[in-house]
C-alpha cells in the first residue's frame, strides 16, 4: 500500500498513469537507484497495456521486479518473527548475530528503521519491511567499508616519518613521459584526488620566467608561476593537511630568485619555512607542518625549503649522520634492492623516503606501491594519470582517515626497538594471522561494456589480496552466462591473512571471454582493517575510480582468528 501512496504523489494530473520519465523521478524520490537501461526493459515488461505508461498496480509490479532480491528476502525471513516484517528485536538480533555489532545494537536498530524504512506505518510500529531492509543493506552503513573509518580517526600528531603520504610523480604530465602535454589540469586532478605530495620539475624559461616540463623530452612546457597559482587555489580543497611541493630544480640562480619570489608572493602565509617550536630531533607532525631540493640553491630559495634531498650512502651512514629534514629519493628498482636489507624498515621510522617509477616507464605505467609501503616508505609516488590496479590500491589505502592524504603507518613499522621483516611476518612478536572468508552471493545492475553494447555480460568476481608476500593471493568465482542485472554466484573464497594491518583487498568484476582476455567491468579496493563483517554490498568503481552507482556485488564477510 505504501508503494501505491507514492504513486498517487507522482500522478500529478490524477489520470491514474505515469510515463517512464515520471517513474524515474518517483523512484528517485523513493530512494531507489537504478540502471536506466535495465529499468527501461522492466518498465516495458510491466506495461501490459502497451500504452507507454503504467497504472497503479502495474507500477507496483514494476517496482517489485526492479527491487526484488530473493537472496535478501531469504535472509529477511530468517530473522522475521512473523515472516512479514522485522521487529526492533528481530533487527537487533540480525545486527548482533550477522553484522557482529556489540553494545548499542538495540538503539542502532531503531535508528536504521527511522532512516531507511519507507512505510510510515512500519516506522510508527518500530518495524522494518523487506524494502527498508534492502535500503539499509545497499546504503553506506551496509557497505563493506566501515563508516567509522571514513572520517578522520587517526592520531595526526606523530612525526611525518610515521605516515604514508599520497604522492604523485611528475604531476604536471597528462599522458606519457616523452611527448605528451604538461598542464595545470594535471595538478588540479591530483589535488582533488587527495594527493599530498606533488612534483614540480623547474627549468630556465624565456623572458626570465621559469617553466615546468619533463626535461630533455618533447613534453610541452607550462609556466612555473601558473603551477604555483594552481597549487595555491587547490592545495586544500580535498584535505586540510599539509601539501608537500617536491621541487626538482634545474634553474639558474637568477630564475631561482624568481621562483622564490613566486613562492612568497603567491603562497604567502600558506608556506611553512621553519618547524614549529624549534623541533630538531625529528620531523614535525602533519598537524604542524604544511614544502626537497638539490644543492646549488640561491639563498632566497633555500630559505624556503622545509626538507632537502640528499645522496644516500648507506643505512649505517644515515643512522649516524642524517638529519630529520634530509630525505632520500630512490627509483623503484633501487628501492627493491634496498628492501632486501633489514635496516630499510628501521631507516623509515626516522627519515622520509621517496620512491618514484623507473625511467623506462615512458608510457607512464606504474609499479605496485604495496611493496614499498611494506618497507615503511612514506612518499610512494605514482603516475596519477594512469588508471589500473596500482592506482586502485593507492586510492583504496587513502580512502580512509577522511581522505586526508595521510595514513598513520601500522605500529609494527614505527617501532624503533622492534624490527619488522615483511618477508618473515610470522617471526614478529605481534603475529596474529586471520582467516578471511568471502561468500560472493550476487551482483546488481552491472554496466554493459561500451565496446560490446550488442552483448550481455558474462560476469565473474575475483578477490585479490595485496600485502606482505605471504598474503598475496587471488581467487575467483565461475562466470554467469548472459546476466548483468542480477547474477548469482553463491561461492565462498577463503584466504589466510598473515599481516592484516598491511593488507588491502581488491574486488574485481570482469566479463568472461573464452576467446581473449576478460574485459574489466568494475572494481573496489579497501584496506583489510576497514572491512565490516557480515552481509555487505561492495559498491563498484570504474577504471578511473569514479562511481558506477548503483552497480554492486553482495557478499558475506567472515573474519576469524587462526
Amino acid at each position: 500500500s505504501w508503494i501505491s501512496d507514492w504513486f498517487l504523489k507522482a500522478d500529478l494530473n490524477k489520470d491514474g498513469r505515469i510515463n517512464f520519465k515520471e517513474a524515474k523521478k518517483l523512484l528517485k524520490m523513493m530512494n531507489v537507484d537504478m540502471n536506466e537501461e535495465h529499468a527501461c526493459c522492466l518498465f516495458i515488461t510491466a506495461d501490459k497495456s502497451e500504452s507507454g505508461t503504467l497504472e497503479d498496480q502495474e507500477f507496483v509490479e514494476f517496482y517489485k521486479m526492479l527491487t526484488e532480491r530473493t537472496e535478501v528476502l531469504d535472509l529477511f525471513q530468517d530473522y522475521s518473527s512473523d515472516g512479514q516484517s522485522l521487529s526492533q528485536c528481530d533487527l537487533e538480533e540480525f545486527l548482533r548475530e550477522e553484522q557482529l555489532e556489540g553494545e548499542g545494537s538495540n538503539e542502532h536498530a531503531l535508528q536504521l528503521i527511522d532512516r531507511y524504512e519507507p512505510s510510515d506505518t512500519a516506522r510508527k510500529n518500530h518495524s522494518m519491511s523487506v524494502d527498508g531492509f534492502l535500503m539499509y543493506l545497499v546504503s553506506c552503513e551496509g557497505s563493506i567499508f566501515n563508516p567509522e573509518r571514513r572520517g578522520l580517526f587517526q592520531d595526526m600528531s606523530q612525526p611525518l616519518a610515521h605516515y604514508y603520504i599520497s604522492s604523485s610523480h611528475n604531476t604536471y604530465l597528462m599522458e606519457d613521459q616523452l611527448k605528451g602535454p604538461s598542464s595545470i589540469e594535471a595538478y588540479i586532478q591530483a589535488l582533488k584526488r587527495g594527493c599530498r605530495c606533488v612534483e614540480v620539475d623547474c627549468w630556465n624559461g624565456s623572458n626570465g620566467e621559469p617553466v615546468v616540463y619533463h626535461g630533455h623530452t618533447l613534453t610541452s612546457k607550462i609556466l612555473f608561476k601558473d603551477v604555483i597559482t594552481t597549487i595555491a587555489n587547490y592545495a586544500f580543497k580535498a584535505s586540510e593537511y599539509p601539501l608537500i611541493v617536491s621541487i626538482e630544480n634545474h634553474c639558474s640562480i637568477e630564475q631561482q630568485e624568481v621562483m622564490a619570489r613566486y613562492f612568497r608572493d603567491i603562497l604567502g602565509d600558506m608556506l611553512l619555512t621553519n618547524t614549529v617550536d624549534g623541533v630538531s630531533s625529528e620531523l614535525p607532525s602533519p598537524e604542524v607542518s604544511s614544502s626537497k631540493s638539490k644543492q646549488n640553491l640561491c639563498r632566497e630559495l633555500s630559505d624556503l625549503m622545509f626538507c632537502k634531498s640528499i645522496h644516500f650512502h648507506s643505512f649505517e651512514h644515515s643512522r649516524m649522520s642524517a638529519k630529520p629534514d634530509e630525505m632520500s629519493s630512490f627509483s623503484e628498482s633501487k628501492a627493491r634492492k634496498y628492501s632486501k636489507e633489514a635496516d630499510f624498515v628501521l631507516h623509515n621510522t626516522r627519515q622520509l623516503t621517496r620512491v618514484y617509477p623507473s625511467g623506462i616507464r615512458t608510457d607512464s605505467s606504474n609499479y605496485c606501491p604495496v611493496d614499498m609501503w611494506n618497507m615503511g616508505c612514506q612518499i610512494v609516488a605514482l603516475n596519477f594519470q594512469t588508471a589500473g590496479m596500482e592506482m586502485d590500491l593507492n586510492d583504496g589505502l587513502f580512502t580512509q582517515n577522511g581522505c586526508s592524504g595521510y595514513i598513520l603507518k601500522p605500529e609494527i613499522l614505527c617501532k624503533k626497538e622492534s624490527l619488522f621483516n615483511p618477508e618473515n611476518p610470522e617471526e614478529h612478536e605481534d603475529y596474529h594471522p586471520l582467516q578471511f572468508s568471502v561468500k560472493v552471493i550476487s551482483g546488481q545492475q552491472l554496466p554493459k561494456l561500451k565496446q560490446k553494447e550488442w552483448s550481455i555480460v558474462d560476469p565473474l568476481v575475483r578477490v585479490e589480496v595485496y600485502g606482505v608476500s605471504l598474503d598475496q593471493a587471488k581467487q575467483e568465482t565461475k562466470y554467469i552466462d548472459n546476466n548483468g542485472f542480477n547474477p548469482r554466484w553463491n561461492e565462498t573464497l577463503k584466504f589466510t591473512i598473515h599481516t592484516p594491518e598491511l593488507a588491502l583487498v581488491r574486488f574485481v568484476v570482469e566479463d568472461y571471454d573464452k576467446a581473449s582476455r576478460n574485459d574489466f567491468i568494475g572494481q573496489y579496493t579497501l584496506p583489510f582493517t576497514c572491512i565490516q563483517p557480515g552481509y555487505r554490498h561492495v559498491h563498484l568503481l570504474s577504471k578511473d575510480g569514479t562511481s558506477l552507482h548503483p552497480s554492486s556485488i553482495y557478499v558475506h564477510i567472515k573474519i576469524t582468528q587462526l
